[in-house]
């Protein structure tokens, strides 16, 4: 069964899994292996203490391997995604992507385990052979009923965590949702009618789970294929299944919606007609949950009964209900005490804080990462987003406490503020500080031009703002370039069904550009005919000359040409944002270790004391529309006076300056990087530093130096570099680098939405 997609992202995908290497992981080691001593440690002889030591005690192994931070996400391939039994080679991208899901959310280390065997006795015995390598197991895609069976065995003959998240990853948001719905309803969990549609191992997992919070088995009415689960089938019957078989002549889903508070389903499209779901009690929940078209689609639900709820598992509706909101988050848990289980306790432990975390006003933070437009709690907002920052701040301690409680912690936590201090850093790793950006943009697109239309990467990036729903694109092209490049890069975007085509050779707003741009500089040397000629061949004045006349919201610009002329241009055309002396650039490196923004990495040769304060500023105001709070340090050779150079001077008076202009952030300065990026040096240094943890804003002392940091933190950090972020522009306007792929015309394009979002 092939899963539909459109020949663009089907193309897009397999590009992505082949460049720049293939596949989506690899090993990285964390420990230095730069001269011969280094080798005698992580090797022979060195290595043979750690064995002794483990053999001595075997707990050693926590402390001495990556084991204990070290899950497999295993498979057979015999249910994969929409896919079905494809087998486990070709389960392989499916468990790296889960693997990459861990890393980036949770920190946790995954090797991926695809396994030939489809004998349940087998296939046990290779997971549980496997229990010395890894500190918990996450079962992935393993068709139903023999997933129980595995995951039975498995829990029985390990003593670590074993999880099959298709089965309790599925059940813990449903029964999260299913909590608040009842609560908004008014209703009692022990008296509500639950009606599912599917009966496999999602969907009785959710039941086991839901009996466990309190709803009464025999208010629960199963139907599958065959139609009603009842006492006496034998037709697709398992022992799983029939725990459920109620005593009743109901065959049908439409004989036993009938009152139902509760429909969940885990089955196929269209299943729930409107005339079934009029038949619900007052205020009921609907779980559409089949992907990617649900049992009825929220629309049509809500013309049927607008007083219904309902969850589905697609991201472009409220309440979707994605395991990524659980599962690397349990695993945490698991994982920082040791546990040898995850049991029910745990698992109820996730359910009440993702349900108790949905029910919490959004936090500033919050508030800012979704551009002001948080839900509060309510019909449309029953579980938290899957990106929330707080997710694993709230989940990952619930479960260590409930395994911790249970008896089945190895390494109970004595201080938990200091582990939730320390989850903290996992909140905005990576790529996943641009969701809140993309949140944001697509709650309304604006329409940003994108001066080197004719572009690969523009043209990519133009389908992806499509898609994503995150921009209107505008591109400056000719139009047989534009439509021969469509289709040599198989697009299917076409100019004036997708996107405006402004044609830089015949737009009829030619003259009106032309006289615009003449009044703008028309004073400053440039002629009518050399107008005529800047708004018939240069792209870039075209697009800011669009943005100033509000015929465009943002533009991009850059991917070819010198940053200087570009940035001459945005100046003179757009100009400056009121009470702004000089633009600055402010550049976002995403590292292994967290999110940096150096500033000014584009534009200032060497700012005083004054403009550093100006810089700082606008950064900082920037920064928090990533939902992140601004910690300033200004960088310098010097360490707290350690040198009196006029550099260190400088840096010394702007951060007094700045402490005093905005007390509200934390800064300090002059500081050494070092010094910066690690609150234990900054102690030894400077007991009463202004600036708490890891600064995140590092504010050089001249172009050389920040621009000298942000190429080598690319090439030695391997950092995916955002920006440069244009700082105090009139209206927003960004200048790329070259070296900028597609991806990153597409993260600047949400950025500039967002940007416009806020200047009205």
């Amino acid at each position: 069964m092939a899963v539909e997609m459109s020949k663009d992202l089907r193309s897009g995908a397999l590009v992505y899994h082949r460049q720049p290497k293939p596949g989506k992981l690899e090993v990285v080691a964390t420990k230095p292996l730069g001269n011969q001593r280094d080798l005698a440690l992580a090797y022979s002889p060195g290595v043979a203490a750690a064995c002794e030591a483990i053999v001595d005690n075997p707990a050693e192994a926590a402390e001495l391997t990556a084991r204990q931070n070290l899950v497999a996400v295993i498979s057979n391939g015999t249910a994969v995604l929409g896919l079905g039994d494809i087998g486990p080679l070709a389960a392989k991208p499916v468990m790296e992507g889960k693997a990459v899901l861990f890393k980036k959310f949770a920190g946790i280390d995954v090797f991926d385990i695809e396994v030939a065997q489809k004998d349940v006795a087998k296939l046990v015995d290779v997971i549980a052979a496997l229990e010395p390598t890894f500190g918990g197991i996450n079962l992935e895609d393993i068709k139903a009923p023999e997933c129980f069976e595995v995951e039975a065995m498995c829990r029985e003959r390990m003593a670590i965590p074993v999880f099959h998240d298709d089965q309790h990853g599925t059940a813990i948001i449903v029964a999260a949702a299913i909590l608040n719905a009842v609560a908004l309803a008014g209703k009692d969990l022990a008296t509500v009618k639950l009606v599912t549609s599917g009966a496999g191992a999602a969907a009785l997992a959710c039941l086991n789970l839901l009996v466990s919070l309190g709803i009464r088995r025999e208010n629960i009415f199963v139907t599958d294929i065959e139609g009603v689960v009842y006492k006496g089938r034998e037709t697709l019957m398992d022992r799983w299944k029939a725990v459920y078989a109620q005593e009743t002549p109901a065959r049908t889903l439409a004989e036993v919606i009938t009152g139902a508070d509760i429909f969940l389903g885990l089955s196929a499209a269209g299943v729930l007609k409107p005339e079934l779901l009029k038949r619900m009690a007052d205020k009921p929940l609907v779980m559409a949950l089949a992907n990617p078209n649900p049992e009825i689609m929220p629309e049509l639900a809500l013309e049927a009964r607008p007083d219904a709820m309902i969850c589905t598992g697609r991201s472009d509706y409220p309440n979707q209900v994605n395991n990524v909101l659980c599962f690397p988050y349990i695993f945490r848990g698991a994982l920082d005490v040791q546990a040898t289980t995850i049991n029910e306790a745990m698992k109820l432990a996730a359910v009440r804080a993702i349900a108790d975390l949905a029910r919490e006003a959004p936090s500033d933070v919050v508030a800012r990462a979704y551009g002001g437009e948080a839900r509060n709690f309510g019909p449309e907002s029953l579980i938290p987003s899957p990106f929330d920052p707080r997710l694993i701040l709230r989940i990952a301690p619930a479960v260590a406490r409930a395994a911790m409680e249970t008896g089945v912690a190895r390494a109970p936590i004595a201080d938990f503020p200091a582990y939730e201090e320390r989850l903290g850093r996992f909140v905005f790793r990576s790529g996943f500080i641009m969701r809140p950006i993309f949140r944001a943009a697509r709650e309304n697109p604006k329409r940003v031009i994108y001066a080197e239309g004719e572009d690969e990467r523009c043209l990519r990036a133009a389908q992806t703002a499509i898609e994503e729903g995150i921009a209107v694109p505008i591109l400056v092209g000719r139009p047989n370039v534009v439509e021969t490049r469509l289709k040599r890069f198989g697009l299917s975007i076409r100019p004036g069904r997708d996107f405006e085509l402004v044609n830089p050779e015949d737009d009829p707003r030619y003259r009106d550009y032309v006289q615009t741009y003449l009044e703008i500089a028309g004073r400053k040397g440039v002629t009518p005919d050399g107008a005529r000629t800047l708004v018939r061949t240069n792209t870039t004045t075209i697009a800011a000359i669009a943005v100033r006349r509000g015929d465009a919201d943002a533009m991009i610009c850059g991917l070819e040409g010198r940053f200087q002329s570009r940035l001459r241009m945005i100046r003179d055309v757009i100009g400056l944002e009121p009470g702004v002396k000089e633009l600055a650039a402010m550049s976002l490196m995403i590292t292994s270790k967290g999110a940096f923004f150096l500033a000014d990495t584009h534009v200032h040769e060497d700012p005083d004391a004054a403009q550093l304060v100006e810089i700082a500023m606008r950064a900082a105001r920037a920064v928090r529309r990533f939902g992140i709070e601004p910690r300033i340090a200004l960088v310098s050779h010097s360490d707290f006076g350690s040198h009196d150079g006029a550099s260190a001077r400088k840096m010394r008076e702007a951060a007094r300056r700045l402490a005093e202009a905005a007390p509200e952030f934390e800064v300090d300065g002059e500081m050494q990087a070092d010094t910066a990026l690690s609150e234990i040096i900054r102690q030894r240094v400077l007991p009463h530093s202004r600036l708490t943890g890891e600064a995140n804003v590092l504010l050089m002392p001249n172009l050389d130096a920040a621009n000298i940091a942000y190429q080598l933190t690319k090439v030695l950090a391997d950092a995916l570099p955002v920006g440069p972020i244009l700082l105090g522009t009139a209206f927003p306007a960004h200048i790329l680098p070259p070296s900028t792929t597609a991806r990153g015309v597409v993260n600047m394009t949400a950025l500039a939405v967002v940007e416009a979002q806020g200047r009205g």
